[in-house]
C-alpha cells in the first residue's frame, strides 16, 4: 500500500449504540493516520443521546445531517439519510464507508455508498433471527446491508456462518469479536481512574439488589411493551428486596406507557437517559440486567451480570447458548418468574455469571483496522476509489 497517500474513510453513525460500537474503531483509525484520513458523518437518528456519546470518547463529527424531525416515520428517516449522504459522498469521495449494525442509518449509508461505487465495510455483520419483522426494521436492514457490503466484520463464528450461508465470500469476512467490548473496557478503565466521570444517579440503595432495565424496541411498541411495563410493576410490588432502575428512552411510544404504568410505584426509579459512563457505572452496581436491547446481551457477561432478554427471539444466540443470557418473552408472569429465579437461587445466578463472554476480548477494533490496512489500495488520480486489493482474510476466533 502506498502510505504517501492516505485513504479517506467516512464512518457513518446514526444512533447512540452505533456511536458506542464505532468509537473504538474511529480511535484506532486515527492511530493510523499514515494510512487513513478518517471522517465522521452523523445522521442524527438519535439526537441528544448520539451527541453525548461522541463527547464521551472525545469525538466530533465532520458532517452532521440532522435528519430527524418530529413525527417522522421510517420512510422519512430513510430518504433523509439517503439524500444527506448522497451530498456528503459527492463532496468527499471517500475510499471506504464504514457502517455498524442494523439501523436505518446503516442500511441507507450502505445503499448510498453502493450508488456511488464506494466500497462498504459492515461492522457487526451477519446477525440474524430469520424472522422478517422481528426485530423490526433491524432484521431487514442488516440483511439488505449485507448484500451492499464489500467487507464483513462478523462478531462471532455464528455470524460468519450466517454470511457464508448467504453466499458471502469467505475472504471478505473477518471474525473480530464485538467492538462494544472494546468500548466497555475503555470505559471501565476511565471509571477506575476517575469515578467522578459518572453521575451517581442511585445514591444509597439500602442493601436492595438493583435490577437495571432497558426497554425500547420498536417491535414491542403497543401491547407487548405495556406487558413489559406491567411485569416491572408486578416485580416491584411483589419483591421488596429489589430496586428497579429504569433509564427511560425518549421515544414517546416508550415514555407514555412507562409513565402511565410505572410512575409512583415504590421500588421503581425512573431516570432520564444516562450518558454511557454513568450507564456503565449503573451496570457495575446492578444485580440483574433486564432488557430488550442487543448491546447489553454483549456487555453483561464482561461485567459478570446475568442478562434476561424480554423478547421472543434474539439475533444474538451465542449469549443464549453460552448461558450468559436467557429469553423471557414479554409475558409478565414469565418475566417475573425469570427474575425471581435469579434472586432466589444462588446456584442459578452463579451459573449464569461464571461463563466467559462469547462476544469478544476487547481487540475487535484493532483487527478491523489491520484488515483494512492489508486490503486498501490507493485512490486513483481522479480521487475516486479503485477496487480494494484481494487476498485472504485472517479469521480470528475467540471463546
Amino acid at each position: 500500500m502506498n502510505t504517501s497517500h492516505r485513504n479517506k474513510v467516512i464512518v457513518v453513525i446514526g444512533t447512540r449504540p452505533e456511536a458506542i460500537k464505532l468509537a473504538p474503531v474511529v480511535l484506532e483509525l486515527k492511530r493510523h493516520r499514515a494510512h487513513f484520513e478518517t471522517q465522521i458523518c452523523v445522521t442524527g437518528q438519535h439526537r441528544e443521546m448520539l451527541d453525548e456519546m461522541l463527547r464521551v470518547f472525545g469525538l466530533r463529527p465532520d458532517h452532521d445531517l440532522g435528519v430527524m424531525k418530529a413525527g417522522q416515520d421510517l420512510t422519512g428517516v430513510t430518504t433523509a439519510c439517503l439524500t444527506g449522504l448522497d451530498r456528503v459522498l459527492r463532496q468527499e469521495r471517500p475510499a471506504l464507508v464504514l457502517v455498524q449494525g442494523d439501523t436505518t442509518t446503516t442500511f441507507a449509508a450502505a445503499l448510498a455508498a453502493y450508488y456511488h461505487h464506494i466500497p462498504v465495510g459492515h461492522i457487526e455483520a451477519g446477525l440474524r433471527t430469520g424472522r422478517k419483522y422481528d426485530p423490526f426494521p433491524e432484521e431487514i436492514n442488516r440483511c439488505l446491508a449485507t448484500h451492499l457490503t464489500d467487507f464483513h466484520f462478523a462478531p462471532t463464528e455464528v455470524a460468519r456462518s450466517n454470511l457464508l450461508s448467504e453466499g458471502i465470500s469467505p475472504e471478505n469476512i473477518l471474525v473480530t469479536g464485538n467492538t462494544v467490548i472494546d468500548a466497555l473496557l475503555l470505559t471501565q478503565v476511565s471509571l477506575a481512574k476517575e469515578p467522578s466521570l459518572a453521575i451517581d444517579c442511585l445514591g444509597s440503595t439500602d442493601g436492595l439488589r438493583i435490577i437495571l432495565v432497558t426497554a425500547h424496541r420498536r417491535e414491542s411498541f403497543g401491547l407487548p411493551f405495556r406487558r413489559i411495563c406491567e411485569a416491572i410493576r408486578a416485580l416491584a410490588e411483589r419483591r421488596h428486596d429489589v430496586l428497579v432502575v429504569y433509564p427511560v428512552h425518549l421515544n414517546p411510544n416508550v415514555q407514555a406507557p412507562v409513565r402511565e404504568i410505572l410512575d409512583g410505584v415504590p421500588n421503581v426509579r425512573l431516570l432520564a437517559p444516562l450518558d454511557y459512563l454513568s450507564f456503565v457505572a449503573c451496570m457495575q452496581r446492578a444485580y440483574i440486567l433486564l432488557t430488550d436491547s442487543g448491546g447489553i446481551q454483549e456487555e453483561g457477561p464482561s461485567l459478570g451480570k446475568p442478562v434476561l432478554v424480554m423478547r421472543e427471539v434474539s439475533e444474538r444466540p451465542e449469549a443464549i447458548a453460552a448461558g450468559t443470557a436467557c429469553l423471557t418473552g414479554t409475558d409478565p408472569e414469565g418475566i417475573v418468574a425469570a427474575v425471581s429465579s435469579l434472586l432466589d437461587d444462588p446456584a442459578r445466578y452463579k451459573q449464569m455469571t461464571s461463563r466467559p463472554n462469547p462476544y469478544g476480548d476487547g481487540h475487535a477494533a484493532e483487527r478491523i483496522v489491520q484488515f483494512l490496512i492489508s486490503r486498501v489500495t490507493s485512490l486513483s488520480p481522479t480521487g475516486w476509489p479503485q477496487r480494494f486489493a484481494t487476498g485472504t482474510s485472517r479469521h480470528v476466533s475467540h471463546s
